[in-house]
């Protein structure tokens, strides 16, 4: 079975195929160090499996897989990264992956990770917590009754969104949409009650979850 893998780490690239090159299910074909060259490669290569980084320049891992869940639907993902919080987590699957694990973890999951999603089974990592388990059960239940919250933004919602999450001010994001700073507060209540925000970090962290920003920018 074809297997890609997209992390902007050499060293990290080289452990996981020194793993994978002791099953002999699988081969390495291809490799990816940024989002971009990973869209490419993978349209060009059509991996059975791609291993996947969220945080990584210009599009990140999620961005990735959204956007290659359309042209590739036979592809399978798993994301191999830092982060264990529970919404990365929850969107990284909304998005389409099929398997989730701690790159410090990832030694002693990655077979069998890969042989669970080559099955096509679910694959999360023993190490997550109780929460994360919890918070996708939630989202498997709210899939068919209830929309993704930013689908219940205005496009102007969206765009003041993005802009405070890139970090420009009430008064810049005015200027730059022609409309008043008090017009933008109102906007920002808004959309924060909708998302169920309820700080700028937490607007941050949503935006980055979501790939409207990466959030490697921000040392939060």
């Amino acid at each position: 079975m074809e297997l890609m893998i997209v992390d902007d780490h050499p060293l990290f690239r080289e452990g996981l195929k020194t793993i994978v090159s002791r099953d002999e299910k699988y081969t390495v074909v291809c490799e990816a160090g940024n989002g971009a060259d990973g869209i490419r490669l993978g349209k060009r290569h059509r991996p059975a499996i791609m291993l996947v980084d969220i945080s990584m320049p210009g599009k990140n891992g999620i961005q990735m897989i959204r956007e290659l869940k359309q042209t590739l639907p036979e592809t399978r993902f798993i994301i191999i990264s830092m982060h264990s919080e529970a919404d990365y987590i929850v969107e990284a699957f909304r998005a389409g992956a099929s398997g989730y694990m701690i790159k410090e973890s990832a030694a002693g999951n990655l077979i069998r990770g890969l042989d669970a999603v080559a099955r096509g089974e679910l694959f999360l990592d023993d190490a997550l917590s109780q929460e994360v388990v919890y918070k996708l059960m939630q989202a498997k239940d709210g899939q068919g009754s209830g929309r993704d919250p930013y689908t219940t933004l205005t496009a102007r919602e969206q765009e003041v969104l993005r802009m405070l999450a890139e970090g420009m001010t009430a008064r810049e994001v005015a200027a730059k949409l022609f409309i008043s700073p008090k017009t933008v507060e109102n906007h920002r209540t808004n959309l924060m009650k909708k998302l169920g925000l309820h700080s700028t970090v937490e607007l941050i962290r949503y935006a980055a979850r979501l790939g409207l920003i990466d959030l490697d920018t921000w040392a939060i």
